[in-house]
């Protein structure tokens, strides 16, 4: 392993409070965008915003993704579970890749974590997560989803590119993360 590898740089703790604002700007969004869709378009149903192609919709969903789980009765209990670990630990990915100044990697597990925050609140408040992005295509409308789903998807989009494009970076996250480990397993 190069030394460039070993070397730690200093925390960055502006940046650090900097993503995690960056978190609550983005779970608050999210949560008023949705008390919005539930004052406004839940009575309606639906507003059609691009005829026959784009429209506020509201759904409730029980599941996770495209509705999976939706029809069994623990589903919401496991994705609540599921969702609360992975939240928190992407958080502390964000946490300790914007100490070590990676930019990046804090922004990609910010918008990851933050998604996974905006809808794990639904699913302990209300049982279900409410969507209200709809598009169809022709007679195909694609599963409706919401600004948290964006959050996320756009983070694990970004997470992957990192991992193909830019590997060193993420070999150097992957070296903060285990360097405890590797330095224990020497001694």
């Amino acid at each position: 392993m190069s030394e460039e590898m070993i070397v730690k740089k200093p925390a960055d703790i502006k940046v650090c409070v900097l993503f995690s604002l960056l978190f609550a700007v983005l779970v608050l969004a999210d949560q008023y965008i949705k008390s919005l869709i539930v004052n406004h378009v839940k009575p309606q149903g639906s507003v059609e915003v691009i005829k026959g192609f784009f429209s506020l919709y509201y759904c409730e969903n029980t599941g996770s993704a495209f509705s999976l789980f939706a029809d069994q009765a623990w589903g919401i209990y496991f994705l609540t579970g599921v969702s609360t670990l992975l939240g928190i630990i992407i958080f502390i990915f964000m946490i300790i890749a914007s100490k070590n100044s990676m930019k990046l990697m804090a922004f990609a597990f910010c918008l990851l974590s933050s998604g996974a925050m905006g809808n794990l609140i639904d699913r302990f408040r209300l049982k279900y997560v409410v969507d209200f992005l709809r598009f169809d295509f022709g007679s195909y409308t694609f599963p409706v989803f919401n600004f948290a789903d964006i959050c996320a998807v756009v983070g694990t989009a970004l997470i992957i590119c990192i991992i193909i494009f830019w590997s060193k970076h993420f070999e150097a996250f992957w070296n903060i993360l285990f360097a405890k480990k590797e330095k224990a397993d020497a001694n």
